[in-house]
């Protein structure tokens, strides 16, 4: 039997063992997946306090059942490790590690590079290898590929099949999850693509879209998010505009999306948050350069939403100064940390740029997130209020709603006479706007 035969026939009767490396938002969602599925799955992550809850069926994202990862890891199907030689028994990993920024605002591929190092020395023949952390088109194809053939002495197509599958995740969606978000597969060679798109399929429910390499892959996961990215650009420099003129954007989108054809709604912010959309861009106009060519309207785009948590400071200045109050020594109360509505989730939060900006004017700044009692930034623990209350409240100068909480009562905090900034209009149903302003 070929190599994809004897794939083929592991994956129909389900003897075929899964590998996931990094068990984070992305890692551990589609490890219970394939382990759901009925494929026996090994977790790897460098992070042992990680695999300790996996082990101990402790769950530690908001899209895994709590009930369902104990089940698993007390059957048998699901177990996590910090040991690499364990890629030996499997037959398919999939790398999902992060893939940030580093300090100037270029690519970090170390992760996705030292996992792939780790990987390469001891992955054996018959072995399926996907990269699913978002990057720049090439990746695989440019830094994947050299590495596990020089680090396992095998070759490409011949003893091991590479391939690409972008990440989907949307951490707090209700309706789409990890299981039923279709999935985009490109590999390095057809048959690679046939036999990668096969495991998909057979662990997942929404439909796999298979594409001719995994160059096409990175730029379509890239494509998601800069289309968000420019959108959202778009509609941040028009708040500004609308502002200046004495328009009320929220109400002008509200307006637009009557249309039912060639328009969608997108929404203004103190900045962008997540996984994604923030920094994909960047690895877009990084590689671009490559060629000799600048993605001008991306990088505008990104000008425009960096620049957001500053502005966002800018006007808490001017709503206290109609109250002659200064930005320096004032005290402002901040509602919400995560990146967007009803998850845990801070990576890349607007909510705490603001509060840096907020620190360099000298304001005395504190948070209330019923989601994120606390946060790390820069190697320091932040914490925040335990709860609010009109009396609470009313020891501000200042608030500011930077995430929109369904939880959180605005109503009651409104109520205290404390200005408000809503920088995400879930004051919209409020009656009495006298201590209002909305972005």
């Amino acid at each position: 039997m070929t190599m994809k035969e004897k794939l083929i026939e592991k994956i129909q009767n389900k003897t075929l063992t899964m590998g996931v490396c990094g068990l984070g938002y992305v890692g551990l969602p589609l490890a219970v997946d394939k382990a759901r599925h009925g494929f026996k799955t090994i977790g790897f992550d460098v992070q042992q306090e990680k695999v300790d809850l996996v082990n101990a069926g402790q769950n530690y994202i908001g899209d895994v059942v709590d009930a369902e990862l104990a089940e698993l890891v007390q059957s048998g199907m699901l177990s996590a490790t910090t040991d690499f030689s364990k890629v030996c028994d499997v037959d398919f990993i999939a790398i999902c590690v992060p893939t940030p920024l580093d300090a100037h605002q270029q690519p970090d591929i170390s992760y996705v590079k030292n996992s792939t190092i780790e990987i390469a020395k001891y992955l054996k023949p018959g072995t399926m290898v996907v990269l699913e952390s978002t990057t720049y088109p090439g990746t695989t194809e440019e830094l994947l590929k050299p590495i596990l053939e020089q680090g396992s002495g095998l070759k490409c197509g011949e003893d091991f099949y590479l391939g690409f599958s972008p990440e989907r995740v949307d951490p707090g969606n209700l309706v789409y999850k990890t299981s039923n978000t279709p999935k985009v597969v490109g590999a390095i060679g057809d048959d690679a693509a046939e036999v990668i798109s096969m495991v998909y399929r057979a662990i997942l429910e929404g439909d796999v879209h298979t594409v001719s390499s995994p160059a096409v892959a990175e730029m379509e996961k890239i494509l998601e998010n800069t289309y968000r990215n420019i959108n959202i650009g778009l509609v941040n420099e028009l708040a500004i505009l609308c502002n200046k003129m004495g328009i009320n954007i929220w109400e002008v989108i509200d307006a637009a999306k009557t249309k039912p054809y060639g328009f969608q709604a997108f929404y203004p912010g103190p900045g962008l948050g997540g996984h994604c959309i923030p920094l994909d861009p960047y690895y877009l106009s990084w590689k671009a350069r490559e060629f000799g060519f600048h993605t001008s309207m991306i990088e505008a785009s990104m000008m425009i939403n960096d620049r957001m948590p500053e502005y966002t400071v800018e006007r808490s200045g001017k709503i206290l100064n109609r109250h002659k109050k200064a930005l320096n020594g004032a005290k402002v109360l901040v509602l919400g940390v995560a990146y967007k509505q009803d998850i845990d989730d801070y990576r890349e939060s607007p909510a705490i740029h603001v509060i840096e900006e907020f620190h360099k004017t000298g304001a005395n700044v504190d948070f209330y997130d019923p989601f994120v009692p606390k946060y790390r930034e820069k190697g320091q623990w932040f914490e925040g209020l335990k709860e609010i209350s009109p009396e609470i409240i009313r020891t501000y100068d200042l608030v500011i709603i930077t995430t929109g909480h369904t939880t959180v009562d605005y109503e009651m905090v409104c109520s205290a006479g404390v200005p408000v900034f809503d920088c995400k209009n879930v004051t919209k149903n409020i009656e009495n706007k006298e201590n209002i302003e909305v972005l």
